[in-house]
């Protein structure tokens, strides 16, 4: 028995100051957002214009398929703010709060300045499609809201809602798909 005891003391010196050092520090840096939303990346191809997307099918079939991110969105940039909620809540964690304060510096960056960004929200796929929209909603608002806490203006981030339909995981009530993702704004 202290043979077990003393095992798992010593487990515990081990694994709590590599615990403690993660607790407060963010997933990302701001640096790293920027490389994401900065250089030729950010561009339009050469020779090539604005994309369109054509749907084929029925009437019911396109606007089904409306939802559905376009060509164009798919292919902007985005990153992952990391931000994930609890069940049924719009509440930022503060690990969210630090994640967020890297993204407030980086839309502070020069290279980002002058961008304009969509924060979108989602749910998994517990509840109705009504409340998921108004929780993804109020998701989106809650990133904006403490975004505009850190200086940065609301018409550089703009709330989008999607609910649960475009998951992040295979199974749709995983709670990874509780979440705030960001891209560039058209």
């Amino acid at each position: 028995m202290n043979r077990v005891r003393c095992c798992l003391m010593a487990l515990a010196l081990i694994a709590v100051p590599a615990a403690a050092q993660t607790r407060g520090k963010p997933a990302y840096s701001a640096d790293d957002i920027v490389k994401t939303f900065s250089g030729e990346a950010l561009g339009t191809p050469r020779g090539l214009g604005d994309q369109r997307a054509v749907c084929v099918g029925t009437e019911a079939d396109c606007r089904k398929n409306a939802a559905a991110p376009s060509i164009a969105e798919t292919h902007r940039p985005s990153f992952d703010l990391m931000i994930q909620f609890g069940l049924d809540s719009d509440r930022l964690t503060d690990a969210a709060r630090r994640n967020l304060d890297e993204f407030a510096a980086a839309l502070r960056d020069p290279r980002l300045k002058s961008r304009t960004f969509a924060v979108e929200g989602h749910t998994d796929a517990r509840g109705s499609d009504s409340h998921n929209m108004d929780l993804s909603r109020r998701r989106a608002e809650a990133v904006v809201r403490y975004l505009e806490s850190r200086g940065i203006e609301r018409e550089r981030v703009l709330p989008q809602a999607f609910g649960s339909t475009r998951p992040r995981a295979g199974d749709p009530l995983d709670a990874t798909n509780r979440r705030v993702e960001t891209r560039l704004a058209q």
